[in-house]
């Protein structure tokens, strides 16, 4: 079995563990990204309920569908004088 410290576990442990939480964090990670309007109760339903894939497809859904917080206006363009 060997012992459960071994630098060998700790490496495939880290490198097992930054991409899967990664895959959990992803939908506050979408919400950080296009700064959405509830980014921190998507952050919060993904903490407490993203263990359970249901809670994780709900923050993800949240975090593509959410409005974002910056607002774009585009200008008409200025009046044609001669």
């Amino acid at each position: 079995m060997g012992e459960l410290f071994a630098p060998t576990h700790l490496i495939i442990l880290f490198f097992l563990a930054i991409p899967l939480l990664g895959i959990h964090f992803l939908p506050t990670i979408v919400a950080g990204i296009r700064r959405a309007n509830n980014f921190g109760w998507i952050l919060a339903i993904n903490f407490f309920l993203g263990w359970t894939f249901v809670g994780w497809v709900v923050a993800l859904i949240w975090a593509f569908r959410d409005t974002s917080r910056d607002v774009v206006v585009y200008a008409p363009p200025p009046p044609y004088t001669r």
